[in-house]
C-alpha cells in the first residue's frame, strides 16, 4: 500500500535542471580543482543584453543557496539569481565552435550571440 501512495505523490519540477553532459563536465572540473566542490552559477547585471551568467568554483554552499546534485556533480545557485534562472537547463556543449556551459533559459526574451548575456 505504501508503494501506491508513493506513486501518487508528484514532486514539483526542479527549478533548474543540470544535463548529463554538464554534470560530467562539472565533476571533471571539480576533481582537478581542489578544494572546490561545486560550480556556482549566478546572474549579474551587465553584458550586452542586460544580465550575464557568471560561473565560479565554490568549496561550500552559502546559507541561501539552492543546491542541485546530479550524478556526483553539485551546482550552487543563490536565491537572488534563482528567479532569473527558474525553469532553465544548464548544459555543456562541445562542438566545432568550442566548449562551453550554456543555459537554456525560458525567461530570457533576448540573448547575445555568445550566449553569456540575456534580457528578461
Amino acid at each position: 500500500m505504501s508503494e501506491a501512495i508513493a506513486a501518487d505523490i508528484s514532486l514539483p519540477p526542479a527549478p533548474v535542471t543540470v544535463s548529463d553532459a554538464a554534470a560530467r563536465r562539472i565533476s571533471a572540473i571539480v576533481a582537478k580543482s581542489s578544494p572546490a566542490q561545486a560550480l556556482r552559477i549566478s546572474v549579474e547585471g551587465g553584458g550586452c543584453s542586460g544580465f550575464s551568467y557568471k560561473y565560479d568554483l565554490a568549496d561550500a554552499a552559502e546559507a541561501d543557496d539552492l543546491v542541485i546534485e546530479k550524478d556526483g556533480a553539485t551546482v550552487f545557485i543563490d536565491l537572488v539569481s534563482l528567479p532569473y534562472l527558474e525553469g532553465s537547463v544548464v548544459d555543456f556543449v562541445d562542438d566545432l565552435m568550442g566548449q562551453s556551459f550554456q543555459i537554456r533559459n525560458p525567461n530570457a526574451v533576448a540573448a547575445c550571440g555568445c550566449g553569456t548575456s540575456f534580457s528578461v
